[in-house]
């Protein structure tokens, strides 16, 4: 299995304008275009959230965890892990609309879709990454706060603003 690759979220840079709601539902629609999904009447529903935390807006969405509970809790193998890309996916044609990988996920970042007969659940927008795009949520983020990135590149990203953090602190000392 390849390096998963991630949504990294920097909330600090995060406006909760909800862009990445928007762009994941109309990425997941049958029409893919706004002004047909509107007209069309569809609902196809968003897999990243928005939440608001004190003062703070923060996009969550799913881990696609190395040890999965939801795929674990699911009884048809509906949610698995594609051993080509690592990601969690989710087959709705086997899902019998039971709850048990919303139940079981740690993050609250699966729900059930408006029908009620299955799941909405983060897919990094696999076909976009078939062809080279970026996920919706990230695409549309008008102020990065929403980084695609490999993991160990994320990572190092993390460890540089830790590192910046710490020489400022030595440095006011």
């Amino acid at each position: 299995m390849r390096k998963r690759p991630m949504v990294a979220v920097n909330p600090s840079r995060c406006m909760g304008c909800r862009s990445c709601e928007l762009a994941c539902a109309v990425a997941h629609s049958v029409a893919k275009e706004l002004h047909s999904l509107v007209r069309s009447g569809e609902r196809p529903g968003y897999r990243v959230n928005v939440e608001a935390y004190e003062r703070m807006a923060v996009p969550v969405h799913c881990n696609h965890c190395e040890d999965a509970a939801c795929v674990v809790a699911c009884p048809t193998g509906s949610v698995y892990r594609d051993a080509e890309t690592g990601l969690v996916l989710h087959k709705s044609a086997r899902c019998i609309g039971c709850k048990m990988c919303v139940q079981a996920c740690p993050f609250g970042v699966i729900a059930m879709s408006g029908n009620g007969k299955g799941v909405l659940k983060c897919d990094l927008c696999i076909e976009r990454l078939a062809v080279n795009q970026e996920p919706a949520c990230v695409e549309s983020c008008p102020t990065r706060a929403l980084v695609f990135a490999g993991e160990e590149e994320s990572n190092r990203a993390k460890r540089m603003k830790a590192a910046e953090r710490m020489a400022m602190a030595l440095q006011e000392r």
